[in-house]
């Protein structure tokens, strides 16, 4: 197993096609997609035929420096979701979306503040990352609440895409937070 990060309890690592019922079963949970698209299960041929595919192809894009990567526990080595550093398709390498989905038994447990501030110590220290925003719904309030952790800071409301509102709580929109390096590099002082 090739390891792209480790944080105190969590070890990242890039996803292989062998990976897809890790997928599946992730988000096979409703309270898992609970803000994603109102709790409906991805089906499983789109994780193998299209998430898959696009992750991968997402490392050759990227030079495996940015991109989702799954997560496990160091002592168990029980996979707890994926996290991801990575740039929109079409936008500038020096600004990554940072995201992560959780197991809902890794809930609650401090991981995605953990591997959150791990990955923002990477982007910016190593792979020259100038500036990281995340988007969440608004009614999202324990990922709000990681993003403030990190000092992300709210930069905008957004409108929620027509492919969420099924979303209990999409008539208030989402939300987008932003930290840029010379931010992030404030805080460490």
């Amino acid at each position: 197993m090739t390891t792209y990060l480790e944080s105190e309890r969590l070890i990242l690592r890039p996803f292989a096609a062998a990976d897809a019922d890790l997928l599946i079963e992730l988000d096979s949970d409703p309270a898992v997609m609970r803000y994603l698209n109102g709790g409906t299960p991805t089906p499983p041929e789109e994780v193998r035929d299209l998430a898959i595919p696009s992750i991968l192809a997402g490392y050759e894009r990227w030079n495996h420096d940015l991109g989702l990567f799954a997560a496990h526990e160091k002592d168990s080595g029980a996979f707890v979701g994926w996290f991801c550093l990575r740039p929109r398709r079409s936008g500038p390498r020096e600004e990554a979306e940072l995201g992560y989905r959780l197991r809902q038994a890794a809930w609650g447990r401090g991981y995605a503040t953990e591997v959150s501030q791990a990955l923002l110590v990477k982007g910016f220290g190593e792979l020259g990352i100038r500036m990281v925003w995340a988007e969440r719904m608004t009614v999202n309030r324990p990922s709000r609440n990681v993003m403030e952790k990190l000092g992300m800071t709210l930069a905008e409301n957004i409108p929620t895409p027509d492919f969420m509102m099924a979303v209990e709580g999409s008539e208030l929109g989402g939300v987008r937070y932003e930290i840029t390096k010379e931010q992030w590099e404030r805080r460490q002082a």
